[in-house]
């Protein structure tokens, strides 16, 4: 961090700053919800939480040697100074935004509905060929997890690549207030978080709630193949730039050609996929070694970043060459004798197909150990019945299932002709013990579920 100081911090959140004697030119070295990542000269904002309330840690961080806190309650006799306001979440919120608007650096904003991390993953793999990036960490995607992201930039850094995920309206709102996005991403509009959005018509509307708060001269990003995201014809004056797979497609007729996409692609199973990057320059023949079709859609998307940010072809490659997969996205664990695919992070339908056809491409016995999707709205019965008849159509061998949800995903298979032997449990802890027993040498296992599920508890006990 830099340049914030107690006096800056409280009229950025629209605070009351309480403060005896203390170095009015000092600087914060780090803002944390977190009490035990306070280190000297940082500050914490007490977060009331479900279970744990941060003001009750105010007295330790302190001892900390924390340089100041903020608070929703009144303090008596703090050890240190403090900033009184009416929401510390809201607080948080407004500081980063006042640290972003000190930072001159571009900001690649990303969200969508399925895809957005691995997206953000090959994104700064291309653009760290050429700067010095700081991106999202693990899930630090949402109203608290933005705004640290944005706390953590450094002077050091060139370009921050921020993920941004939401659930609800306005949510995007206020997350690109804090972000101004000088290049927004937006992966496809999909079936997730239906409890509250409804339809994808109303996904669209959240997450280009992001358009009404980018930076000036903003370069939007968006899957052109995406029936939804096809039809935005102009943000800030501007056509967007569209990527994808070939050059035209029937839904996509409010453009002539995207400015980048791919042809002649080769499913190359477990090792990745080959294809040809069509770019403004010329088309060049590139290899991504992460397993999955669904992945030259995000080459595609750092490769329209790449070209916004003045990177050269070379660059631009050699990036999406070098990604790689992180843990809980598709990531591959060879463990003992048995190989394992984790993608356990997060599910909705779309990813899960995406997974049941990457477990289809491997070798030896495939066995799907799959969870309940999350926050899928009134349809989440049919939806999950819906993946059970896409599995029953694979050539998947073994389904190990938990969770009510799952119940119909399984009946979705044995409703229709299929090779699989399913198998349904009460619990995680009982799939778990079945399944070790049933693993064989040679044998590939995907695991994927919505991170409620506690599925990683499955791939950590696994390897």
């Amino acid at each position: 961090m830099k340049n914030m100081t107690l006096e800056q911090m409280a009229k950025a959140c629209s605070g009351t700053l309480f403060a005896g004697e203390y170095d009015k030119e000092q600087t914060a070295a780090g803002v944390v919800i977190d009490s035990r990542q306070v280190r000297p000269g940082y500050v914490f904002v007490a977060i009331p939480g479900e279970r744990v309330d941060g003001h009750d840690f105010i007295p330790q961080v302190f001892a900390q040697g924390a340089f100041a806190v903020i608070s929703e309650k009144e303090l008596e006799a703090p050890a240190g100074p403090y900033i009184l306001v009416a929401s510390t979440k809201t607080a948080l919120a407004d500081l980063a935004a006042h640290y972003r608007a000190s930072l001159d650096i571009p900001v690649v904003g990303i969200t969508g509905s399925v895809g957005k991390t691995s997206t953000k993953e090959m994104i700064s793999a291309v653009l760290s060929q050429k700067y010095k990036v700081h991106k999202t960490a693990g899930n630090f995607n949402n109203e608290i997890g933005l705004p640290l992201t944005v706390f953590q930039i450094t002077e050091e850094a060139q370009v921050a690549v921020l993920e941004m995920g939401i659930s609800e309206f306005g949510e995007m709102t206020r997350l690109a207030k804090v972000a101004r996005p000088n290049i927004a991403v937006i992966t496809n509009i999909g079936i997730c978080h239906l409890e509250n959005l409804k339809t994808r018509d109303g996904i669209l509307q959240a997450k280009t709630e992001m358009f009404d708060h980018l930076a000036e001269h903003a370069t939007v990003v968006l899957n052109g193949d995406d029936d939804k995201l096809c039809t935005v014809e102009r943000v800030q004056g501007n056509p967007p730039v569209f990527y994808g797979m070939g050059e035209d497609k029937p839904q996509a007729a409010v453009y002539d050609k995207k400015s980048v996409f791919a042809t002649e692609v080769e499913n190359l199973g477990l090792e990745g996929v080959r294809f040809l990057l069509h770019l403004p320059q010329g088309a060049y023949p590139l290899q991504t070694f992460i397993p999955g079709v669904h992945n030259v859609y995000n080459a595609c998307a750092a490769a329209a970043v790449g070209l916004a940010l003045g990177l050269t072809q070379e660059e631009i490659c050699r990036g999406i060459e070098s990604a790689q997969t992180i843990a809980g996205r598709t990531n591959l664990i060879h463990a003992k004798d048995y190989l394992v695919i984790d993608d356990c992070y997060n599910a909705n339908p779309v990813s899960m197909k995406a997974a049941i056809d990457v477990l289809v491409q491997a070798k030896g016995r495939k066995i799907a150990v799959l969870g309940d999707m999350g926050e899928l709205g009134e349809n989440e019965e049919k939806l999950h019945y819906e993946v059970g008849t896409y599995l029953a159509k694979s050539k998947v061998d073994l389904l190990f299932t938990s969770g009510e949800l799952c119940r119909h995903l399984k009946r979705g298979v044995t409703d229709h002709p299929h090779t699989v032997i399913c198998r349904q449990f009460d619990s995680r802890d009982e799939l778990l013990e079945k399944l070790k027993e049933t693993i064989q040498q040679g044998d590939t296992i995907l695991v994927k579920a919505s991170h409620f599920m506690g599925y990683q508890d499955i791939v950590k006990a696994l390897i």
